[in-house]
């Protein structure tokens, strides 16, 4: 959520960011909404305060004086609640219209359409070269008996799956090597709830807009989060942190549940694009300073790099364009993996960074030494993301014999396996 001054003085620029990141709004209908609110505030402020001047005096008055001084109060508590219940409806409406107003991307951010327009920063690693004639995933998964997608769809439908035997290790290993990873860079480690309120998915921006892609538990009035980072921001609404505390570093590991609207026909082979996944997220509450936001950012990109790179998985970093952001993002970069199946690159890591966006929402606030209050920033970044990363840990460390070797920082992780054989 923006400031609603910060809009009134910068309409064009947001009109402008909203339009190149594919959010409609009705900007003309916000500022209307917000002279209305304004105005009713103000009304219903002067009737309290002559109801409230007329009660302190009714003690004082006498005979039929007294008694039109209680009329004139009853008549005055009929206005105010008149008043109180169109301000009300007003607040609702413009609290609505708030949350639909998206952050405006910083200045280095490109303009595009959609991922196509994202642009390449780097790469990493050397691409494979095999002299057999190399597997998917799934064909790999069925040869070693580690994945069984046919019988996750038969019990819970498309995009479902099971992992079992190496490949359930495997998962865990490279889920708690990453988690081991940010602990030993000072994040506290996390387990969250998965179902929240409706409060904290539109805290962290996710409501208004993204209802579709959410599993709604109706009965309940709850949500499955689609990453811990919706639980690990909420859990700090309305508090006021001490400057001191801040950065705030959490790991959070969790199931993640998203419905994936929208991408019918697409990546529908394997395990890219799955309704259930596992994730270890980086989430950071930092001060309100653009300079130690950027520097922030690239420390949780930095630890996802290292995690890949101990792995010896090739990728690239693209800088995302404005038609890929977020409602709440002002800038983000991704990590593509290289999938030898896909022959390019694949989207495995999403760093992000909100600056006051989502703590506004949330109402995430601290004093600096000074004892003014700030709205915190708030960063994430994906850690690890798996069944998606073992597609090219499965595919790049594929043998001609049709084994697949361990890569030595997940062994220790894995019972001893060093490498999954094929099964007959």
């Amino acid at each position: 959520m923006l400031d609603i001054e910060y809009i009134q003085a910068n309409i064009k620029g947001i009109e402008e960011a909203a339009k190149n990141k594919n959010f409609p709004i009705d900007l003309p209908k916000l500022l209307e909404v917000n002279e209305q609110r304004r105005d009713l505030i103000h009304k219903v402020d002067q009737l309290r305060t002559e109801r409230n001047t007329i009660s302190k005096n009714i003690p004082k008055l006498q005979g039929e004086e007294k008694q039109n001084a209680i009329q004139q109060g009853k008549d005055l508590r009929v206005q105010l609640g008149e008043l109180e219940s169109n301000l009300d409806k007003v607040k609702a409406d413009f609290n609505d219209l708030m949350l639909r107003v998206p952050s405006v991307p910083l200045a280095e951010v490109p303009i595009g359409k959609s991922d196509e327009d994202n642009v390449e920063i780097r790469k990493w690693g050397e691409l494979p070269h095999f002299d057999f004639k190399a597997k998917d995933h799934v064909t790999l998964g069925e040869s070693l008996n580690i994945i069984d997608i046919t019988r996750g769809v038969k019990i819970a439908g498309q995009k479902n799956y099971f992992l079992k035997n190496e490949g359930c290790l495997l998962e865990w290993a490279v889920l708690q090597y990453a988690l081991n990873h940010l602990v030993k860079r000072g994040f506290s480690p996390y387990t969250v709830p998965l179902m929240v309120h409706r409060e904290a998915m539109e805290g962290t921006g996710y409501f208004p807009g993204g209802e579709d892609q959410a599993y709604t538990l109706t009965k309940d009035d709850l949500y499955l989060v689609g990453t811990s980072e919706v639980s690990l921001c909420s859990q700090y609404k309305g508090e006021t942190l001490a400057e001191q505390s801040l950065p705030i570093k959490m790991a959070g590991l969790s199931n993640c549940f998203r419905r994936e609207a929208g991408t019918y026909g697409k990546d529908t082979h394997g395990l890219y694009r799955i309704h259930q996944f596992q994730k270890v997220e980086q989430v950071v509450i930092a001060v309100n300073d653009p300079i130690e936001s950027e520097k922030m950012h690239f420390e949780l990109l930095s630890n996802a790099e290292e995690i890949l790179q101990s792995l010896d998985l090739p990728y690239r970093v693209v800088r995302v364009c404005t038609g890929d952001l977020g409602m709440g993002q002002v800038i983000k970069h991704d990590l593509e993996c290289w999938m030898p199946s896909r022959n390019s690159y694949g989207e495995t890591h999403s760093c992000s960074s909100f600056y006051d966006f989502q703590s506004r929402r949330l109402k995430i606030k601290y004093k600096d030494k000074n004892g003014d209050t700030h709205f915190a920033h708030t960063l994430n970044n994906t850690s690890i993301a798996s069944p998606r990363i073992l597609i090219p840990l499965l595919e790049m460390n594929q043998q001609a014999d049709g084994s697949v070797i361990i890569p030595k920082p997940l062994q220790p992780y894995m019972n001893g396996v060093g490498r999954i054989e094929p099964k007959s």
